[in-house]
This record gives structure tokens, sequence and C-alpha cells, in this order.
């Protein structure tokens, strides 16, 4: 029997998770993450709920207070890519360092085995211990895209109940079996922090980032329109522009630094390469060249390309298809079939 330490977050995934690990025989503690301060809803609730899980369930329950390091690394890195023009994906840096870096950490000086999640993704392990992520059985709600940033060492202390589910139907029907008090619990679709999922007003809050106005410039050179704030655009965007044109028109650069937006027909915000850094690897590709398939956003379909590796944790990649409105800031997530091979960030993409 394992002494296995549960992330609940209140919600319902996280909920049967720690249900199916004490069913099966498993000492298992709770541990909670507060993010926010004590005063917020989001966080208050997540305790709350996980509190009262854990209660149903009998098991320990912990509150572990991420909350200055949670506002450093995720919430100020957030504001600040923005900042620079970029559009971030701050699930993958929380994954990264706080619930795999920190609560790892936490739930070890509980003394816990092992962490368990809710996510859906699963995890093999070949005889010689290398440890391999893989695609959730569900497919639809997979969530491998951000996780690739997990070391063989925190793959080796972390398990992922869920990964062989195949449907959400069944974890809701799982959640009502155990009599869980969070069974009917939406599920939540947001950023945790920003409330509403309105960017835009959490950006400017407090006046953070101010609205800047500047122009909204054609690729040609010409300028077609004002903004109001480099932070409320994104590549590919095509609604919102209040630009009159004889076809339509989509964002396809961000100058924040020129406090600019560049504009321009479909077909320009297609391109056929990109450039990342900060590249990081599960399993080592072992070739500096090589096929794959990728991921430019979650909700992505992966698509074939080549991948080039440079120097400094950095690569370039060819795709075998021009893609669509390639965003600096999301991830790009490498697989080959349907295991994750690691990934990188965007910061650039060109037309051949």
């Amino acid at each position: 029997m394992s002494r296995i330490a549960v992330a609940m977050s209140g919600g319902v995934d996280s909920s049967v998770t720690a249900a199916l690990l004490k069913q099966q025989g498993h000492d298992v503690i709770g541990i909670t993450m507060r993010l926010f301060a004590p005063h917020s809803s989001g966080s208050g609730s997540a305790v709350h709920d996980a509190a009262a899980v854990a209660r149903h369930l009998g098991i320990p329950h912990h509150v572990a207070d991420f909350t200055p390091d949670f506002n450093r690394l995720i919430i100020s890195d957030f504001i600040e890519e923005y900042r620079a023009g970029h559009t971030p994906n701050p699930c993958v840096r929380c994954n990264r360092y706080i619930k795999f870096g920190m609560l790892l950490e936490k739930a070890r000086e509980l003394g816990a085995d092992l962490l368990a999640t809710g996510h859906y993704v699963r995890k093999t392990v070949d005889p010689d211990g290398t440890c391999h992520l893989r695609v959730a059985g569900n497919r639809s709600k997979d969530q491998s895209y951000f996780l690739y940033t997990l070391t063989q060492q925190q793959l080796r202390q972390v398990i992922f109940p869920l990964g062989e589910i195949e449907s959400k139907d069944e974890v809701r029907t799982l959640a009502r079996e155990f009599a869980l008090p969070v069974a009917e619990k939406s599920d939540s679709q947001e950023v945790c922090f920003i409330p509403n999922d309105d960017y835009v007003a959490f950006l400017e809050g407090g006046g953070t980032l101010g609205a800047t106005d500047g122009d909204i410039i054609h690729l040609s050179g010409q300028t077609v329109g004002r903004h109001h704030g480099t932070h409320r655009y994104t590549i590919g965007q095509r609604k919102g522009l209040g630009i009159a044109w004889s076809e339509p028109l989509y964002v396809t650069a961000i100058d924040a630094e020129r406090n600019i937006v560049v504009v321009a027909e479909q077909q320009h915000v297609y391109a056929d390469r990109l450039r990342a850094e900060n590249v990081s690897w599960i399993v080592e590709p072992g070739t500096e060249e090589f096929d794959a398939t990728c991921k430019i956003r979650y909700r992505h379909q992966p698509v074939g390309c080549l991948v080039r590796l440079l120097a400094g944790n950095s690569c370039e990649v060819r795709f075998d298809q021009r893609q669509k409105a390639i965003t600096p800031g999301q991830s790009l997530v490498f697989y080959r079939g349907d295991e994750v091979l690691g990934g990188g960030i965007i910061i650039g993409s060109s037309v051949s």
C-alpha cells in the first residue's frame, strides 16, 4: 500500500481521483493549493469544496499556500507576456513550477510516495524505468499538451488515475456512486485567476496595463485604424478590428514595442515554419533532425512536421502543410504517435 497525495482542486476530477485511490486501499491524503488571497472566491471555494470531499472520504486534508509564488511566477509573467505582445499559456507554466514543482515537494514533505492528479493523461513505464507521457483514453479531454515540461524525475513520482477512462460521463457516474458532495459541480473552462474569462478587464484592472491607443497598420504599410492597447489582440483575430476594407482582415503581428497591430488578408495568417525556445524533452529525440507531429495550441489537431534542433534549447519546425495563426507565447508540443516527446515556446513564424 502506497501513501499517495492527491492534488485536490475541489472539482469532480480530482475528487474522483482521491475516491478511486481510497477504494483501492491506498493511504490517501489530500492537498489543496491556495493560489490567491484568502478572500478570493476562487481560492476559497476550492479549499472549501476539497475539504468537504476529504471529510466525506475520511482522509486527511492539507492546504498549501503558494499565493506569493503563484503571483510572482504565474500572474506577473502572464501580465509581462501580454505587455510584450505575446499570448501566453499560464496553465503550462503553473504545471511546471507550481503543481509539479512546489506541490510535489510538499507531498514528499508530508510523507507521500506519489502525487496523483485528475489530469486526463496516461503514463507508462519501461522495464528500465523510463517513463512515457501519453494521450488520455478520453481524447476529447486529453491534457497532455499542458504537461510537456514534466521531467523523468517528476514522472516517476506522479500518477494519473483518470488517464484510461474514456468518457467524462463515466467520471460523473463514479462521483455519484461515491456520493461526492461535488458530483454535480460544473467543470471550469477558464484560467483560474481571471474572473469571468475577461482577459482585458484583468490586464487593465488596477492600471496594470493601460489601454494605450496606437495604430493598426496593413501589411502594405497603410494605417487603417486605431487600437486601444496591443494586449487586446491576438494573432489570427478577425472580429472587433473596426476596419472597413474590401475583404476580411486578420491580425498577423503585434509589435508592442512600437505599439502597433499589423493586419492583412487571410492568406497572410498562414505560415509553414516557426521557431521555438525554452525547449524541453520528456524523452530525448536522439537526433538533431527528426519527423514528428505537433500542436501549436491546445485545441489544434496534431500536424506532421520536421524538427531541427538548434543551439540554446531552441528549434526550428517546418510543417507538412501551412498552419494558421501561429502565436508567439503559445506552447508548441511534439508527439510521436500517442506519446508526448516535449515542447517549447513559440517565438515567431515565417513563410519559406
